[in-house]
């Protein structure tokens, strides 16, 4: 399929933002703010590296200290913060890119060397148990036992995320993304393997969905329901995720969203990044039977396979992740169906190693 014929190429209505392109960049950690968790020129070139793709959804970004819990990433809860953020979203702005923020609380799968010895907090107090050692800033330690969040500090949370959405507006972006994946707080609160409360948070696939919800709804109140996406990962293992009513569960949290206008949802519908093989995997059609907005498909989907997610009517959008690593032009190479740079190095994903494995990639025309 030519790049003129190719739905992938074609511009979309996001909701009344107009994309040049179906081709988005998913969401990756990088680890390259720092210590003080400021977002800089390093990453600001990044970025605009890869501002053709038709929406950025930036790497993970934290909501608040508590929210925290991996090395260097950025944040959006200070001052200094948003500054930090502004060269980014300009810098995209300047390529002709949509960017939207992907608001994150890493809930269990933080660590207490994070927070002064604090514990990290969770739905329940459940430990990951997926074997692996964590990375802290005292190197790589067993997971811990979180601290089951009180009911009434859930209100503030949910607080956090609507202060943090207003701190990305402030920042410049076009929007943004509720993290409510991979096994990080939202995703915990909405799976009966991570969430055994008995208040209104927990006990029914309709408590375990409530702060999700309020989520949403103290963030429409600082952005219009269509710039603001929402990501889940029914399939996923990661972090010690997969629950037994998944389907029942993630059927239901679509249908519920569906009743706002969102910009997306963004549903990792491929299994490559871990599955935890509890049924068969949820797909974007079981999906478009029951949201109607915008659907983004996720999780290593080629050119070809993209295209055709789009052209049978299964997604709007196909966010791309890895590739976007090494081909900062991505969307070059895949409209001239060029070859892709080498995978990068997994050491450098998500460590903070500076430029190295981050903007030294070459693009097509310095090939």
């Amino acid at each position: 399929m030519s790049y003129h014929d190719s739905p992938l190429f074609q511009p979309y209505d996001l909701q009344g933002l107009t994309l040049r392109n179906r081709i988005a960049m998913a969401p990756m950690t990088r680890a390259r703010a720092g210590k003080e968790r400021i977002a800089n020129q390093l990453m600001a070139q990044y970025y605009r590296q890869r501002a053709a793709a038709g929406l950025i959804i930036s790497e993970a970004t934290t909501i608040s200290p508590q929210a925290n819990g991996w090395n260097q990433s950025p944040g959006i809860y200070t001052s200094e913060m948003i500054q930090g953020w502004q060269q980014v979203t300009q810098a995209v702005h300047e390529e002709g890119g949509k960017i939207f923020m992907q608001l994150w609380h890493m809930g269990r799968a933080s660590h207490s060397s994070f927070h002064d010895g604090e514990l990290a907090v969770a739905p329940s107090a459940i430990m990951i148990d997926d074997g692996e050692l964590q990375h802290t800033p005292n190197g790589k330690e067993p997971h811990e036992v979180p601290r089951a969040l009180e009911t009434d500090e859930i209100p503030g949370i949910v607080a956090d995320y609507a202060k943090a959405a207003a701190g990305a507006k402030e920042a410049g972006f076009d929007g943004v993304e509720i993290h409510s994946a991979n096994g990080y707080l939202l995703d915990e609160f909405l799976q009966s393997k991570t969430n055994h409360r008995t208040d209104q948070y927990g006990g029914s696939i309709e408590n375990r969905y409530r702060i999700l919800d309020e989520v949403v709804q103290a963030i429409r109140q600082v952005w219009p329901e269509e710039r603001i996406g929402v990501r889940l990962s029914p399939n996923g293992a990661f972090n010690g995720m997969g629950s037994p009513d998944f389907r029942e569960q993630f059927l239901y949290v679509a249908k519920q969203l569906n009743q706002y206008r969102l910009a997306y949802l963004h549903v990792m519908d491929g299994t490559q990044f871990g599955f935890h093989s509890l049924g068969e995997p949820m797909m974007l059609p079981e999906f478009r039977q029951v949201f109607d907005g915008p659907l983004m498909g996720n999780v290593a989907y080629t050119r070809e396979s993209g295209e055709q997610a789009i052209a049978r009517g299964d997604a709007d959008l196909i966010a791309y992740g890895r590739p976007f690593i090494s081909n900062p032009d991505l969307v070059e190479r895949f409209a001239k169906d060029a070859p892709l740079n080498p995978a990068a190095d997994m050491s450098d994903w998500y460590s903070p190693t500076g430029a190295a494995g981050y903007i030294d990639f070459p693009t097509l025309e310095a090939v």
